[in-house]
Order: C-alpha cells, then structure tokens, then sequence
C-alpha cells in the first residue's frame, strides 16, 4: 500500500506541476491510427442504468502492458537493423497478447505525449522512440490497411524484411472472422444511410453510422460467412473482439516523455494497479515461486542502454526516489547470463515468458 500512495502523491505533483491537461492534435492523430483506443473518454451514463453496472465490471478483462525505452533504437548501427530490432518487439508483444506498448523516452521534463504520428510525412530519418512507434503501429496494421494509413516514409524501407506478425485481426480476404478491421471510404452508400468501409475483401462493406473517411474502425461482421449480405453492418470498440469472442486483437501503442509519463498518462481509468521493474540488478525469483496480486492493469517496464536506474534518476519528478519507490516490484527474469549485457529485445522475450505462469496463477485466482 506504501508504494501505491507514494506513485499517486507522483501523479498529484505531476497534474499541479502540469496543468494544461487538453490532448494534442498529435495525441489524436495517435489513438487514430489504433482504433476505437482505450484512452477515448466515454460518455457517462445516466445513472438509471444502474442494472448494468455490475454487469459492466464482470466484462472488465485484466490488461498487460509493456514500456519500453526508445533509447533502445540507438544502439542499432544502421536502418536495417534498427527496423530488425523493432519487429522483435512487436513479435514479442503479439505472441504473448500484450494489450499496451509505451515506448518512452529518457527527457527529464513531460512533453507532448503522443507526438509522433505516423501522418510526419518528413522523410528525414528517425531515431529513438519516432522510429519505434511508427514501427510498432505499421506492423500491428492489418496488411491490406497499411497503404491508406501510412504515407511513404524512409523509415518504412526496410519493413518488408520483417516477418508478418499473423496476429487473429491480420485476415485474409477468404477468412471469416465476426469481427474485421477497416477504414472509412469517401464513397457514400446509395440505398442506407451510413459509411463504407474497407475491411479487406472483395467488395466495401456499409457500416449503419456515418463517419469522416480515413478512420481505422472495429467492425462487427455479423453471423454470413459468405458476405454476401446488403444489410448494414455495425461499428464496435476495438475491445469487443476480445470481451466477446475471447480473441487476442493486437496491441495499442503510446508514447511517454519520460518514466514518469507512463504512469501519470495511464489511458485506463484507476491507472496501472501493479507495476514491475526489470533489471540486472533485480531480485532473484524462480518463475514458479513469483506470486503475484489479482491485478486490473499491470504494466512491466524495460530499461534502455542505460537501464530503468538511470531513467528513474533523470526524470525531474521523480527526484530523490528510486526504482524500488517507483515499481512494486524490481526482478531480474534471467540470472547468471552468460553474456555481460543481455539486450532489451532480448529481455523481452526472456522476460513474458518468465511472467506467463505467474499472470496465469493471478488471473485463475482472482477468477475463482
């Protein structure tokens, strides 16, 4: 409980620190590309609805994120490889279902989080955390979205050398599947009332709302595998996949400033109720031993060339605290390595793999 108050009297300062609280255009640019994100402010309900309520918390599925320091890209020694290192990452994320990726950065002051968007049509070269999340968006896109949604860019060059990451929204035209990813068309519907909608198959698809073209949207397809049916179909959250179906949907993708911008601009509401430190410097737990709480949102974060210490120690708000105030827990996933460092990229698979049995045991517990 100690630390949960000290990482709220963080976030308190950090809101009296930084008062302007409005989005950035960039911001909105960035939930865009992701869909119907999480981070959208939802309209209240009027408080008849109280039936629901309890209902709406059953539905309430435990998310897993993951933070990763944009310094990482710098170490990479040419565009290629760099590309190479960010496929890694969204490979990991996608096999081990993680719901949120926050690439941040090592700045000791917040900027404008969310600021780098995929609609920078500069082709100059991107280092650090620009080049990770345009990365880490364009390959969690479904294939047949990616040229509408993403300019040219000199970044994007060597995308085609990744392997795809085949996650269940990435559907073939023959594949169906009750729900599809599409983006809103320019193209009006003559017999409904409503928006067409590219979902990647042979004909365009009508949607029973009208919205501005150019929209990436979760569609529910309906029950006709053949699609061959006029009838409008319905746009849904991005979530609805998975709260209904059980289907993993990819992960969202979010920039923070600095450490201390990952836990103050928590798109879920409550924030991150567990977070988790990993280091060379952890402590030691056998996989099978690590017990961990029933959590809503728990996010586990990887330090960059420098490690969570140094990150922890530059951010202006986080000023005399360290990594075990910050994280409720700090764990080395792999002890006595072989090799003096073991690379982000790497730790990362190291490391999901490591938490699976312990976020199972935490998911069965808080289910029984």
């Amino acid at each position: 409980m100690g630390k949960k108050k000290k990482r709220l009297e963080i976030e308190a300062e950090a809101k009296i620190n930084n008062p302007e609280n409005s989005q950035t255009d960039a911001e909105s640019n960035l939930s865009f590309l992701n869909g119907d994100s999480h981070n959208k402010k939802k309209k209240k309900k009027p408080k008849a609805v109280k039936e629901n309520d309890t209902e709406a918390k059953a539905v309430e599925i435990p998310t897993v994120s993951i933070a990763i320091a944009g310094s990482i890209i710098d170490n990479a020694q040419s565009l290629e490889l760099a590309t190479r290192l960010a496929g890694q990452i969204a490979r990991a994320a996608t096999i081990f279902r993680i719901d949120e990726v926050v690439v941040f950065d090592n700045k000791s002051n917040s900027g404008s989080n969310g600021a780098f968007t995929t609609h920078n049509n500069s082709n100059e070269n991107e280092r650090g955390a620009a080049f990770l999340v345009r990365i880490l968006q364009y390959l969690e896109t479904p294939q047949y979205l990616r040229k509408a949604l993403f300019p040219r860019h000199n970044s994007l060059r060597y995308v085609g050398l990744l392997p795809p990451l085949d996650a269940p929204h990435h559907l073939r035209k023959h594949e169906w599947s009750p729900y599809r990813e599409g983006i809103t068309l320019k193209e009006r519907a003559t017999s409904y009332v409503g928006t067409m909608v590219d979902v990647g198959l042979d004909k365009n698809i009508l949607v029973d709302q009208v919205l501005e073209p150019g929209v990436r949207v979760t569609v529910a397809m309906g029950t006709n595998p053949n699609f061959d049916s006029d009838l409008p179909c319905q746009v849904v959250s991005s979530s609805k996949p998975r709260e209904e179906a059980g289907k993993y949907w990819g992960y969202k993708v979010r920039y923070a400033s600095n450490i201390s911008s990952i836990f103050i601009d928590c798109p879920y509401k409550g924030g991150y109720d567990y977070l988790i430190g990993t280091s060379e410097h952890g402590l030691i737990v056998n996989s099978s031993q690590l017990t961990l709480p029933a959590f809503r949102h728990l996010l586990i974060a990887f330090g960059g060339l420098s490690g969570l210490e140094k990150s922890v120690e530059e951010d202006n708000k986080l000023k005399g605290k360290n990594v075990h105030d910050v994280f409720d827990l700090y764990l080395n996933t792999c002890p006595h390595q072989g090799s003096r460092t073991i690379r982000t990229e790497e730790a990362v698979f190291i490391s999901l793999q490591y938490f699976q049995e312990p976020i199972t045991r935490a998911l069965q517990g808080a289910a029984s």
